[in-house]
């Protein structure tokens, strides 16, 4: 008699071996210990291009970008970084050190998406050679037991079995499905848009991530502020501020020239939103290049920018200019023309300075001279004594120009650089009059005599000014391209079902066919069973359906007849023409006995290639 070993008899390692092999559980471990530098370089690269830190990854990404919607970027408004420094002097050096005002360009941030990057790439190239594969690869054989799909149909015709898998084979390859006849059966595949979906998402964020990267290092941006029938060439001596990057220079400016002819401001007058902007128009011209004669009018409006050659100026703010005349003690002008004010509030209050350098000797000193004050679109009756000066609307409806006036040194001399817009009064004397300080409050076209014999000011009237910002960006488009491929890719993804059909049509015994249609959705879809009914509706013409032969009931004395029972039908079965619902039993299905019984019994066997071995799995 042979000696059965149990497993108390086994030595406690080829037990725990043995199960190992029994399960199918992750094996538990601590971590990649003990495998040498390049099993952590494996075990790295293994976690960098997993999903689950590319999400991670991904989701980092989006915070990064939270502090350059909120923060002012010197890549887009240099002037609005400065003034928010001036007004968070106890943060402004942390955030600087943090790179926070310049985000996109950061260390951090670009280590980051450069991560993310790689991790894509990691993820994608080897899935696209996998599906590459599969394309080059015939659909799965039809499995042996075809009762065991999910939906199933079946019936008997008269027809030959050959022609019947011939006409499938056509049928099929008029749905537009992958087909392969061989082996008495017909196996086919539709669906493949589901993965190439798939792919095209995760390419175009690929591409997304390198039209940023690729801005990031070949763009930049630079600001002008012109006043109405002022013009600018586009070099770096000419504009008030400029950002480049790694491979854009200020010698890589696109040459063209513009002009700003005028610009337009509109606001509503009455209702719930008065004040609200309606409309802002700068109407220019311009050319590129050097040539003149090609010049060319055009149009500017918020979020609707010009493009000249390969950059595009976009309009970003607009306010007032008031045109002064200063003259001195001799009547001499020293100082004319329209000087921008910069908005405060969305009325518009604007306040300015003006300086004259070249104002002359003064009781034998030479002399400079300041001035600041508020611009008002529309100006109130009185000023409120809490507030100052205020306007009450953005429109010019009621202008007005409100001056203060300093004498001494500007300081201009000194070679030191000075914002235009702030007066440095550290060595300057404001002006006094009547013991009180000298203050004015001028309509257009009325003038203010100084005291002191330091001359007179007139406000002559006033322009609009409008701000643009130059921008060089060459991986706008490339960004764009790949956010509406990833939009496109992600629907095919969701929407598009992969589904597998099988057709076997087999002769029997005893005559005629059986003909047999199984599918096989790769989703949760009840589209494979439409379709494998509409399949078994058009290959009648081709196999019709024939009526099942009925037993004969045996006659003798004491027989009874028993009636057939009718077979249970299977879930997501469909009738097949003619036939009952349900699985057909062995005397139908035209198998060999011995088949049946060495086919595996659990429908999930992954020994069967077209079954997958989770049939919950949602691929």
């Amino acid at each position: 008699m042979s000696k059965t070993t149990t497993e108390t008899e086994l030595p406690p390692r080829a037990v725990e071996d043995a199960a190992e092999r029994l399960t199918t559980a992750p094996v538990e471990s601590d971590g990649p210990g003990g495998i040498g530098p390049f099993g952590w370089l494996r075990w790295m690269w293994r976690q960098l291009t997993s999903m689950r830190v590319a999400l991670i990854l991904l989701f980092l990404l989006s915070l990064a970008a939270i502090p350059g919607s909120l923060i002012p970027q010197n890549g887009q408004n240099a002037f609005k970084v400065e003034t928010w420094k001036t007004q968070h002097t106890t943060v402004a050096p942390i955030y600087q050190k943090l790179q926070l005002f310049d985000v996109y360009s950061s260390v951090w941030f670009s280590a980051i998406y450069i991560l993310l990057f790689v991790s894509l790439a990691g993820c994608i190239v080897p899935r696209t050679w996998q599906f590459v594969g599969v394309l080059r690869a015939q659909p799965p054989a039809a499995p042996r037991n075809l009762t065991r799909m999910p939906v199933y149909a079946a019936w008997r015709t008269e027809a030959d079995a050959a022609a019947v898998n011939a006409a499938a084979h056509r049928l099929l390859r008029r749905r537009r499905f992958r087909a392969d006849l061989a082996g008495g059966s017909v196996a086919a595949e539709k669906g493949y848009l589901r993965e190439v979906g798939n792919l095209v998402f995760h390419l175009s964020l690929f591409a997304l991530l390198g039209g940023f990267a690729w801005a990031s290092l070949a763009s930049g941006t630079g600001g002008k502020l012109m006043v109405a029938g002022e013009g600018y060439s586009n070099t770096i001596t000419q504009l008030d501020d400029f950002t480049g990057s790694r491979f854009y220079g200020s010698q890589d400016l696109d040459p063209f020239y513009l002009k700003l002819d005028d610009f337009t401001s509109r606001f509503q007058t009455n209702g719930d939103q008065i004040g609200a902007a309606r409309q802002f128009t700068a109407n220019v011209q311009y050319y590129a290049g050097s040539d003149a004669s090609k010049v060319k009018r055009g149009e500017i409006e918020v979020n609707h920018p010009l493009e000249i050659g390969g950059s595009k100026v976009y309009l970003i703010g607009h306010g007032y200019a008031p045109v002064i005349t200063v003259r001195n003690a001799a009547g001499t002008v020293v100082y004319t023309g329209a000087t921008p004010f910069l908005p405060q509030d969305p009325n518009l209050t604007s306040t300015g300075v003006i300086k004259v350098s070249d104002y002359g000797d003064k009781d034998g000193k030479r002399t400079q001279m300041g001035f600041s004050g508020f611009f008002l679109p529309t100006a109130p009756v009185a000023f409120d004594a809490n507030t100052g000066p205020r306007s009450l609307f953005p429109g010019d409806a009621d202008p007005a120009l409100v001056l203060n006036a300093f004498a001494g040194d500007l300081g201009t001399d000194s070679g030191l650089p000075q914002n235009v817009y702030q007066l440095n009064t550290k060595n300057l004397t404001q002006l006094q009059q009547d013991g009180k300080i000298a203050k004015v409050r001028l309509k257009p076209g009325q003038a203010w005599e100084l005291p002191d014999g330091y001359g007179s000011v007139t406000f002559e009237g006033y322009k609009q000014w409008a701000s643009f910002n130059i921008s060089h960006r060459p991986g706008n488009a490339i960004a764009l391209a790949g956010g509406v491929l990833a939009i496109l890719g992600l629907i095919g993804s969701l929407f598009v079902q992969r589904r597998r059909i099988w057709v076997r049509a087999v002769a029997l015994p005893d005559g005629g066919t059986l003909v047999e249609l199984a599918g096989l959705s790769r989703s949760e879809s009840a589209k494979i069973a439409e379709e494998l009914a509409e399949l078994a509706v058009d290959l009648q013409d081709d196999a019709p359906a024939t009526d099942e032969p009925e037993p004969e009931p045996e006659s003798g004395p004491g027989s009874e007849s028993v009636p057939e029972s009718e077979p249970e039908p299977g879930p997501g079965s469909v009738p097949g023409p003619g036939a009952p619902a349900g699985r057909p039993h062995d005397e139908t299905d035209g198998a060999d006995p011995a088949d049946e019984a060495s086919a595996p019994a659990d429908p999930a066997d992954p020994a069967d290639p077209a079954v997958p071995a989770d049939q919950n799995s949602k691929e």
